[in-house]
């Protein structure tokens, strides 16, 4: 088979052959249709999570079941699948025990502990495996299960209420799916970017209001629409999400689910006299990606791609690292 992968560290994708991987008794073989490419790659690129080289890099990949393991049972040949972000768990340790599998103290990340989707075929352990509505594309559901999780996840557990006010903070792979789940949930949906040059997007996803931050105070602007509920952070620049937080509403929160690196700013008065909060979120295990794609697949809530063939791994990543893409690469294994 054919993949793409960081033969050595700070290297380029290379696409290479390589024997076709057979599944463990307890993973399943699964024919790749469609991988995307999200940034959180980079990670692999960098050895930063102490992946081995060479190694297959991605972690949203949609494909078909080819063979399964001797223990799989709950899965056959010919289903539909996805693999996220989340790649396994122990079954074992506390948190497991406890059913906090995406707190897994040995999980397993796709296409960093093990080969990903950049691949014509990958493995998975059954567990990190996810179910695919039929009415999904592969394409449109392969950053779902990241960028979609992420959002969806995160903010079905923010403690929401039909009609609260969620403010999103970035307009990108992120962002442009929170607006739309926000908008499909029933929320007062309001998008913060800090030019015009994407409102007229925004609106078509969905928001309710825009305020561009370089022109209007963004604080003042969500006060005067009563506050933010919820605010989603999705571009991860810790200054743009600090200046923000005196914008939620009383009793509000803000969702960190941008990876930023940076320290966030915030004092304790902030926080105090009005109960607000900050929270953060990992993405999920595979039940959460089902949810995230039948929600997607009923309310039309699906990500703005750019298609990419699996020769042309490297400049779909080199677009995706430069934010060249609008919004979401994926490499289709159909080109």
């Amino acid at each position: 088979m054919k993949a793409a992968r960081f033969m050595e560290q700070g290297g380029d994708l290379q696409v290479v052959d390589m024997p076709k991987p057979q599944p463990a008794a307890n993973e399943v073989l699964i024919k790749v249709e469609a991988c995307g490419i999200c940034h959180s790659d980079d990670f692999v690129r960098q050895g930063a999570m102490g992946n081995e080289f060479p190694r297959t890099p991605g972690h949203e990949v949609i494909g078909i079941i080819e063979e399964t393991g001797s223990n799989v049972s709950l899965f056959k040949s010919g289903d539909r699948v996805g693999v996220g972000w989340h790649g396994g768990h122990c079954f074992d340790c506390d948190p497991c025990r406890r059913g906090k599998f995406i707190n897994c103290e040995n999980a397993k990340i796709s296409g960093i502990s093990y080969d990903g989707g950049y691949a014509e075929y990958m493995t998975a352990p059954y567990e990190a495996v996810a179910r695919v509505p039929d009415n999904l594309k592969s394409t449109e559901a392969a950053p779902l299960l990241c960028a979609g999780i992420t959002v969806f996840n995160g903010m079905r557990n923010a403690g929401l209420r039909a009609g609260d006010t969620v403010a999103v903070q970035g307009i990108g792979g992120l962002g442009h799916l929170a607006i739309q789940y926000a908008h499909k949930m029933g929320m007062t949906t309001v998008a913060l970017s800090t030019t015009e040059d994407k409102k007229e997007l925004a609106m078509e996803l969905g928001a309710d209001h825009f305020i561009a931050t370089d022109d209007v105070d963004p604080v003042e602007a969500l006060q005067k629409l009563g506050g933010a509920d919820l605010i989603v952070a999705t571009a991860p620049h810790a200054d743009a999400i600090s200046s923000v937080v005196d914008g939620l509403a009383i009793d509000g929160t803000m969702l960190l689910i941008a990876a930023a690196g940076d320290e966030i700013k915030v004092s304790p008065l902030q926080l105090l006299q009005a109960r607000k909060s900050l929270k953060g979120w990992p993405s999920g295990v595979a039940p959460d990606s089902e949810d995230t794609l039948k929600f997607s697949a009923r309310t039309g809530a699906i990500p703005m791609i750019e298609e990419f063939s699996l020769d042309n791994a490297q400049e779909a990543f080199s677009k995706m690292m430069e934010n060249k893409t609008r919004f979401r690469a994926v490499i289709n294994m159909s080109l």
